[in-house]
């Protein structure tokens, strides 16, 4: 089969792979739409594996299943999502309901990856990572449930309630989603950044009150808007001016969500007297458990969330390379789908 392997973002070939050869209770999934994210583009942190196939963020159809799925669960022609890390459900973390810190979610995949045409789904995963999609739900809305569910724990951590006001610093897809998700669960002011138009225009399509250049005086801009802080603010963008700016706007009490990840080594000096005496929560959010995926396909299925409107780029598999290139130059896009049967 055909599949799209990463060496560097400017450098991303079609090649000829082995079909992957399903075992008992494993399912074989056939890619109809695996969208790009922003950490796929993340060269520090993908090159030092390359090359590699990478896409997690898919729908598709289940084509095989192995001796021991129940077909009650899954068949033969199911639609369905299916995530690339699970956890175990069962160490301390897991429940106390911290999964993103489980040792089997961080050790787990599907195989080889999104960005080609079919994938092996292991034992585990389809024991606790295979969604069916409803079918008012398309492959294209389906590929979101991952990405959604990440904004979903994010705001859970950080016990999102109707009413609160936030500031979304960063207005790409993750912001964007952000942007949209609190519009759903009752936000009241909500304030975006970039520096780029074209995102601040997004932003506004999303559902921001409000947006601000990110390369002018966000924290007094905010205070003016809000008549104070945000209770919530969200560090999509992970560049120093950026934290400042955050922890510069949150309210009193507030909460500071770290979205966007640093690089490893790096550091950022926090301002530890400002943030106890104003009380101010500092979250840290990654992955999408189970439950905040099935959050995220309820919020598609029944229209409360739309995210078909931030698809811009749908490529073949062969168009891969300049999905990626689309995606790591952060221009005119948003979401970028590879539908690997274009």
């Amino acid at each position: 089969m055909k599949a799209a392997v990463y060496y560097n973002n400017n450098d991303i070939r079609i090649e000829d792979v082995p079909m992957p050869k399903i075992r008992d209770n494993e399912l074989l999934v056939k890619i109809e739409a695996s969208g790009i994210c922003g950490s796929d583009v993340m060269e520090w942190y993908r090159i030092k594996k390359a090359p590699l196939i990478l896409g997690h963020e898919i729908a598709g159809t289940i084509v095989e299943t192995g001796a021991g799925v129940d077909a009650k669960r899954f068949r033969d022609g199911d639609r369905v999502t299916v995530a690339h890390h699970v956890p175990c459900n069962t160490c301390k973390h897991c429940l106390n309901g911290n999964h993103s810190v489980c040792d089997m979610l961080r050790s787990t995949n599907f195989d080889p990856g999104g960005f080609t045409e079919f994938v092996r789904v292991p034992a585990v995963n389809v024991d606790r990572g295979v969604f069916r999609l409803p079918d008012s739900v398309s492959f294209e809305d389906g590929s979101f449930s991952e990405p959604l569910g990440c904004v979903v724990r994010a705001l859970r951590a950080c016990r999102m309630q109707p009413g609160k006001t936030m500031l979304v610093i960063g207005s790409g897809m993750s912001g964007v989603l952000f942007i949209k998700l609190a519009r759903a669960l009752g936000a009241g002011l909500i304030a975006a950044t970039d520096v780029s138009q074209y995102r601040m225009d997004a932003a506004i399509r999303a559902g921001a009150d409000v947006v601000f250049n990110a390369k002018d005086d966000v924290p007094a801009l905010l205070r003016k808007a809000f008549g104070g802080g945000a209770d919530i603010v969200v560090l999509s963008a992970s560049r120093d001016s950026a934290i400042e700016q955050g922890l510069k706007s949150v309210e009193r009490a507030g909460a500071v969500i770290f979205f966007a990840p640093k690089q490893p080594g790096e550091t950022y000096p926090l301002p530890l007297f400002d943030l106890w005496r104003d009380n101010v929560t500092i979250v840290n959010s990654y992955a999408s458990p189970p439950y905040d995926t099935m959050t995220a396909i309820d919020l598609i299925a029944s229209g409360r969330l739309t995210v078909s409107d931030l698809i811009t780029h749908r490529l073949s598999l062969a168009e891969a390379g300049l999905g990626f290139r689309l995606v790591a130059q952060a221009g005119e896009s948003m979401k970028v789908i590879i539908e690997p049967g274009r």
